[in-house]
């Protein structure tokens, strides 16, 4: 059956600017990470997919090696962008990304030129792309000069295969750098993807404060902390869920006294716990959007709905602290 979006797509969720950019992103995003490799059934993808722009989901954040094997979320993608989102090119933001170990050999992975560019013709063919919106720099390189790094961003950029340009997993002085270099170059960096969560708040230590200055975006992945913020670890570890199959997250990793806790504020504020976590995230207003991951359409439909939430009191915020400094410090 052709797909033909919801009329009413635009009124689902509300949209900001990134830094003193001209583009503005939805308050939630979705990322391809996980759940549309050639290891899920493509139609459940295609569903997802479809009922997040139904929702007013603009952005699609995917890498060169998201999914299994490495590529095949791009391609599955891809596959799905032909036969269903064509039409609707111009209405969506695409972004890929390249960084991490992708082939083989001393050219498949990190920060020169010669793996940034040949990374992201790979990345279009695959998605049968002219351009994407956004390409990044995954991770900064320890070996290769930042300048060589950013001049292949800048290069995206001006060949046309890449609207804007951004950084992921890059500190604060190595962001104030980046920044500093693609404003000489002329094409100034529009977003810095890092992680963020309740319990993961490394970018309020400086991060933050660089990008408002540089005028960048903020995206954060993992504000459900890979799922340990959501109610799939109350009771205990399922045996399909991502702690016990994948190898991102372990079981060890799951504080179950900390998720009830946090739970009890949520139910309170009328939330799920996944809810809540997302709302706290998008409660700075230098944070542009947050990306969610979703194995399925239901589950999707409950992260979107966090835009729906009230906003924080004072005493809900000081009690959300209050629970991860005590585990923090090993307490109850």
């Amino acid at each position: 059956m052709t797909y033909q979006a919801d009329e009413g797509r635009y009124e689902r969720q509300p949209y900001n600017r990134s830094g003193r950019s001209g583009l503005k992103l939805p308050a939630v995003s979705l990322g391809l990470w996980h759940n549309f490799g050639d290891n899920r059934p493509i139609e459940t993808s295609r569903a997802i997919l479809r009922r997040a722009f139904d929702l007013g989901v603009t952005h699609f954040d995917l890498a060169n090696n998201y999914g299994v094997p490495y590529g095949s979320a791009e391609r599955n993608f891809g596959r799905i962008f032909r036969e269903d989102f064509a039409p609707y090119r111009d209405e969506l933001i695409i972004s890929t990304k390249a960084g991490y170990d992708m082939w083989p050999g001393p050219y498949g992975e990190w920060g020169s030129r010669k793996y940034l560019l040949a990374s992201l013709d790979q990345s279009l063919r695959r998605m049968g792309l002219d351009y994407v919106d956004i390409f990044y720099s995954h991770r900064p390189d320890p070996e290769t000069p930042l300048e060589e790094t950013m001049g292949a961003l800048d290069r995206a950029v001006r060949s046309g295969k890449a609207l804007y340009a951004g950084i992921s997993n890059y500190s604060p002085e190595q962001t104030a750098q980046a920044a500093r270099i693609m404003r000489e170059l002329g094409t100034p960096l529009l977003i810095h993807q890092p992680s963020y969560s309740i319990i993961n708040r490394w970018i309020e230590d400086g991060l933050l404060d660089t990008l408002e200055e540089a005028g960048m975006g903020c995206i954060v992945f993992s504000p459900l902390a890979q799922g340990l913020l959501t109610d799939r670890y109350l009771e205990g570890v399922p045996a399909d869920s991502r702690a016990a199959t994948s190898r991102f997250l372990s079981a060890d990793r799951i504080d179950r006294d900390l998720a009830r806790d946090l739970n009890e504020i949520a139910r309170t504020r009328g939330q799920t716990l996944a809810q809540m976590a997302l709302s706290w995230a998008m409660r700075d207003p230098r944070v542009t959007s947050v990306l969610i991951g979703a194995s399925s359409v239901e589950q999707l439909e409950d992260n979107v709905a966090c835009v729906d939430g009230p906003a924080f009191t004072e005493d809900e915020l000081a009690a959300i602290d209050k629970i991860t400094e005590l585990r923090a410090a090993g307490g109850r």
